[in-house]
């Protein structure tokens, strides 16, 4: 890791709180108000990542962008984290606690968009999440003698390929900074203004098998045992806007069919069978793969084989997810805030699971839809995928703010 020059010790220690507990309420109107200057220059320093997309593992310009606004903001900043990734430390005038947030910082490669693509492209909003973490981390740098304890931040590589959380978490990220809890945001397809918040839910894991048939007829069984275990799906890929929206409506119903699912990929190639599924809650893997153990039984001399332990569930711990959804009411209205009630969206995964297994935290979909716009503008992944970018401040705003609380 090369540490780059900035105010402070780069890799920092846990703060010691004050006695006699946290002082008063971290205030929401200086917050608004940083925000407000900024918000302009933050825009243009989006459009300027959006412009230069760059792969999982690649992020080499977006790391440099991101260290130069984090010097230049005062944090003590270290570079080449786990690969590409950036670290910015920021310490509050007071003594308190330490708190992270992270943002994805790489594109989505061609084969991961739907439909397929040519280039790639920041079709999921990581230069959203990355721009709104440099917001919150300029704003706090601001207000830092109004703030207690230590914020991290941890601009992330290769999200889209899963790795990228794990490398810094390797890189002893959370240790060397004695991290205490963890956030972040994700671009979501709900109305600008609106946040989604996901207590005790998340994002699903995801497990796959292979299996190997054998004997002349072996091509034929392995299409008949592909169907088979694609049967055991609950739940299937939307196919129109009007499936996306219908799985957003599932998705903020209580007790609703997203609750519990399984959502399979199963296809044959000659004598095998490749399978890649998802379910929610995570325990259910264990039933899934006794499932395929049975499908393929019948099939003589067929090998069932399971490459990996399962990726992990990202799951919300229940309390934390509250607190943020009462924060988020009372600092920015009552109609701020919707709750998951599964998890979402069903045929994605993603690594920030890793840094939720280690230390408690949230996840939060950050509304990025523009009134009147086609749901598949908002949805991450699609070849239209075109947030708006009033959610940037809105952003900032939320996030500044519950992070200033949260280490006091």
């Amino acid at each position: 890791m090369a540490a780059a020059a900035g105010a402070g010790t780069v890799w920092g220690t846990a703060g010691t709180a004050a006695a006699g507990g946290r002082r008063g309420p971290w205030g929401q109107g200086p917050v608004d108000a940083e925000v407000a200057r900024l918000e302009d220059g933050l825009i243009r320093l989006r459009r300027d990542i959006h412009h230069h997309p760059e792969l999982p593992g690649e992020e080499r310009r977006t790391a440099g962008v991101v260290a130069r606004e984090l010097r230049a903001a005062g944090l003590a900043v270290t570079t080449g984290v786990g690969g590409h990734g950036v670290v910015g430390v920021l310490r509050g005038a007071r003594p308190g606690r330490t708190v992270a947030y992270r943002a994805d910082m790489d594109a989505v490669p061609p084969k991961d968009i739907v439909g397929g693509g040519r280039d790639t492209a920041h079709l999921c909003g990581h230069d959203v999440h990355t721009t709104v973490a440099l917001g919150v981390a300029k704003v706090l740098a601001r207000l830092r003698q109004h703030l207690g304890g230590t914020v991290v931040f941890l601009f992330q590589p290769a999200e889209e390929s899963l790795s990228g959380a794990r490398a810094l978490i390797e890189a002893g990220v959370l240790e060397r900074t004695g991290v205490e809890e963890i956030h972040a945001l994700h671009c979501g397809p709900f109305p600008v203004g609106r946040f989604a918040v996901t207590p005790g839910y998340g994002m699903p894991g995801q497990d796959k098998a292979e299996v190997t048939l054998q004997g002349p007829d072996a091509p034929g069984a392995a299409r008949r045992l592909a169907a088979e275990i694609g049967a055991l799906a609950t739940v299937t890929p939307p196919q129109t806007p009007a499936d996306i929206e219908r799985m957003i409506t599932d998705a903020q119903t209580p007790d609703g069919p997203l609750a519990r699912f399984v959502a399979v990929r199963a296809s044959a190639q000659e004598a095998k069978v490749s399978v890649s599924y998802r379910c929610w809650p995570e325990e259910r893997y264990t039933e899934v793969r006794e499932d395929i153990h049975r499908l393929a039984e019948p099939y003589p001399g067929t090998e069932v084989r399971f490459p990996a332990e399962p990726f992990p569930a990202l799951r919300c711990p229940e309390p934390d997810g509250r607190a943020l959804a009462h924060h988020l009411r009372r600092r920015l209205g009552r109609d701020s805030v919707t709750t998951l009630h599964a998890a979402f969206p069903p045929f994605s995964g993603e690594d920030y699971a890793l840094y939720l297994d280690r230390v408690p935290g949230t996840y939060t979909f950050l509304g990025v839809r523009t009134p009147g716009t086609p749901i598949t503008t908002s949805y991450p992944h699609f070849p239209d995928f075109a947030p708006d970018e009033r959610a940037i401040g809105i952003g900032v705003r939320a996030m500044a703010g519950w992070l200033g609380e949260r280490a006091r």
